[in-house]
């Protein structure tokens, strides 16, 4: 293949990768045909099998992508914080339990938006170990901002994550009622207590970060960047 076509082919895989990615977290994995993936990417049905094997294949790519995305974000948002535990958990919470992630599914956490559709696939399906291994690499970042050994820092890390997600799925369940806001303020306060223990104030910037995050501000338009 010449070398002219093999970065068009390249281009239109990274377009296909794209477009399913925030097709299936917006829609799910059985709301988008392959068809919907393809004329969202600006490209022609026909093509798409010289690409992936199957739809199977591309969701399970898409929830890659979706997982290795925010598994980057994170990572940077923790690593600009170094020995301040209290304002690295902010830095992923508070964006993270905001109205503009409940009202991005697309942008937004996969963890999440796929929960309930992989929870339908059956095990043989690639989907289902891409989500696996998306969550396990989410997990093992935010144990990174917890004290203690490791059991101890797992499974408050396994406890943690479920409250975060939870916490996005029952405010987009409940989305506008004011349940819906009071479920993501609820669970911030509880998320953003310094880590060390009740005795210690949290850090000025973990403090002063979630203070601005709960200003009721409200926001309709779609976010331009992940909010995850």
């Amino acid at each position: 293949m010449p070398r002219s076509s093999r970065e068009k082919a390249g281009q239109n895989r990274e377009a296909i990768e794209q477009a399913s990615s925030r097709l299936f977290r917006e829609h799910g994995l059985t709301g988008i045909s392959v068809a919907d993936v393809m004329g969202a990417a600006g490209l022609t049905h026909g093509g798409f099998y010289s690409h992936f094997a199957s739809k199977d294949a591309l969701a399970a790519t898409a929830c890659d992508r979706a997982f290795a995305e925010a598994l980057e974000r994170w990572r940077q948002r923790i690593d600009a914080h170094p020995g301040d535990a209290d304002a690295a958990r902010a830095a992923v919470v508070v964006p993270y339990l905001s109205e503009r992630h409940r009202d991005a599914p697309g942008a937004g956490c996969a963890g999440v938006a796929l929960a309930a559709d992989v929870a339908r696939e059956s095990a043989d399906k690639p989907v289902r170990q891409s989500y696996i291994d998306g969550l396990e690499g989410l997990i093992a970042q935010w144990e990174r901002t917890l004290p203690g050994p490791g059991d101890t820092r797992r499974d408050r890390a396994l406890a943690e994550m479920a409250m975060m997600m939870g916490a996005v799925m029952l405010a987009r369940a409940t989305q506008g009622a004011p349940l819906s806001e009071q479920i993501l303020s609820a669970t911030l306060a509880a998320l953003t207590r310094p880590v060390a223990g009740e005795d210690r104030p949290p850090s000025r910037n973990a403090a002063d970060t979630a203070k601005t995050s709960t200003r009721g501000k409200k926001r309709t338009s779609r976010p331009a960047a992940p909010e995850d």
